[in-house]
């Protein structure tokens, strides 16, 4: 995994970026992530290929992909503001313009409500990519709640519930919780999630 990812790295990044890419890369595998992980940022990145044509700035979204769960500590409730400083830190390294820099932590930050503006292209893609295990077979997302639920091992399970629905209803809330991809995600997610709150 870690060699694919590194190739990955390196061609949207450039060789001299290494370290930057071997620190992302073991962020990931850090022990207490359950679903958080490589494979995880793996599939977003698959995703972001997948649905590139509707980005924008498609090198931008996946350069977002991989700042997006950087810094992920479930026992607090800034990963994504934390994740994103970090991006704003270490792209300039890269050489990368500020405007895109800025366009990238602009992503990150979107990952705490998963909710893109109608004309935010590049936000939709990288969006619907990080909720695409939503719309996974029955078993695939079973197992996805599973890994959650580890890793929030910590917290007892009346409050895991009720804060775990909480997140689940603000999905259902949205009036689309994918943008670019068709009705059969959509449905296929919902069924998912309310699956889910009858179990919790």
């Amino acid at each position: 995994m870690t060699s694919q990812l590194m190739d990955r790295w390196r061609a949207l990044a450039g060789p001299e970026a290494d370290r930057l890419g071997l620190d992302l890369i073991s962020r990931y595998g850090e022990p207490h992530r359950r679903y958080h992980t490589t494979a995880h940022l793996e599939a977003v990145l698959g995703h972001v290929d997948a649905l590139a044509a509707h980005a924008g700035s498609p090198d931008l979204v996946r350069l977002a992909a991989w700042f997006h769960d950087a810094v992920y500590d479930p026992q607090r409730g800034d990963n994504e503001e934390r994740s994103a400083r970090m991006a704003e830190r270490a792209l300039p390294e890269l050489g990368l313009p500020p405007a895109a820099v800025a366009t990238v932590a602009r992503l990150v930050r979107l990952t705490v409500t998963h909710d893109p503006a109608p004309d935010d292209a590049d936000g939709a893609v990288l969006c619907d990519a990080d909720l695409a295990i939503l719309a996974a077979p029955p078993e695939v997302y079973a197992a996805y709640a599973a890994a959650v639920r580890e890793e929030y091992a910590f917290v007892p399970d009346e409050a895991f519930r009720a804060g775990r629905a909480d997140v689940l209803r603000s999905l259902l809330d949205l009036p689309m919780i994918f943008r670019t991809v068709g009705a059969g995600w959509e449905e296929a997610a919902r069924a998912n999630i309310r699956a889910e709150l009858d179990r919790l």
